[in-house]
């Protein structure tokens, strides 16, 4: 049985200057964040670009992390940062082509069921894209990262009761955008 080393370790390593700890950290957690970036950006290479800028960050401040809080939160609160910045230097061009739908495996013997699974996650994404930056992010970390409303008020840096507002305002908007089939 192989174990996989911690994120403590890898870290360790890659402060040593072990390249393949640190490469190792990078494919853990590279989909996570790509992932991320084009729930937020809407974009592909939008997205691979946040990505990167998100990776030489955290290669940059690795030392920097303490320990208080988790390796991937500290990685995706940089992560957010990073988008952060995107929609500061750009508007928001969303562009339908752009989207990559993905599907479970199971579901591949029946295509109705792919057809049907990929027209919600086209409408999904096309209606976050229509939220406002701020509710898209807490609808992101409390559904796709699955963070603690608590957990998203100190990722955002924002009271309780602000990331409960904005959510259910979020959840209001994407039920009366995306059709229920």
């Amino acid at each position: 049985m192989v174990f996989a080393p911690s994120d403590e370790r890898l870290i360790k390593r890659a402060l040593d200057n072990n390249k393949q700890a640190w490469l190792q950290l990078i494919s853990r957690y590279e989909r996570l964040v790509y992932n991320y970036a084009l729930r937020m950006v809407g974009n592909r290479d939008d997205a691979l670009d946040l990505m990167q800028e998100v990776f030489i960050s955290v290669f940059r401040n690795l030392e920097s992390w303490r320990g208080e809080s988790s390796f991937k939160n500290w990685m995706m609160t940089i992560a957010h940062n990073r988008c952060i910045e995107h929609f500061r230097r750009r508007k928001i061009i969303s562009d339908d082509s752009d989207v990559n739908e993905q599907v479970s495996e199971d579901a591949w013997h029946n295509p109705e069921q792919v057809y049907a699974g990929q027209q919600r996650g086209q409408q999904l994404f096309k209606a976050m894209q229509k939220l406002p930056v701020e509710q898209r992010m807490v609808v992101e970390l409390k559904f796709f990262q699955h963070l603690q409303l608590g957990d998203i008020s100190k990722q955002l840096d924002v009271p309780l009761s602000t990331v409960k507002s904005r959510l259910y305002g979020a959840i209001t908007k994407l039920q009366e955008w995306v059709e229920v089939v």
